[in-house]
């Protein structure tokens, strides 16, 4: 049974940091292009950050660039999101994901990843 558990969500104040794990079970980790969504009130979900099982980062959601970096640590089967000068518009629950292959795309479509985890929320207070 494949699964992805996040976890490092919270509430944290304008400007602060969070960091976000995704541990993965049930698949080989390193097989996988792993990404991270979020989805806001109101709002659709949006692919925020995707990773190849080579550890390149492959996309970042313009709203993130130069803020959040994507990482991943096969050994450990385990991915990462670091996020940076954090904004309220990034409030969001945010969801690791993986596709059934190696390689990522152009960009993240959320019907290729067919493995989610169950989401861990992020507060951004101003």
């Amino acid at each position: 049974q494949v699964q992805l558990v996040e976890s490092g969500g919270g509430s944290v104040q304008a400007g602060g940091s969070l960091r976000l794990s995704c541990a993965a079970s049930g698949y080989t980790h390193s097989h996988n292009c792993m990404a991270w969504f979020r989805q806001a009130r109101g709002k659709e979900r949006e692919g925020v950050a995707t990773i190849a099982a080579t550890g390149r980062s492959w996309y970042y959601a313009d709203s993130v660039k130069g803020r959040f970096t994507i990482s991943r640590d096969n050994a450990k089967n385990t991915l990462f999101l670091e996020m940076n000068s954090l904004k309220p518009e990034d409030t969001a629950m945010y969801y690791c994901a993986a596709r059934p292959v190696p390689y990522c795309g152009d960009v993240p479509i959320q019907g290729d990843f067919v493995y989610w985890g169950q989401g861990t929320q992020v507060t951004v207070s101003s």
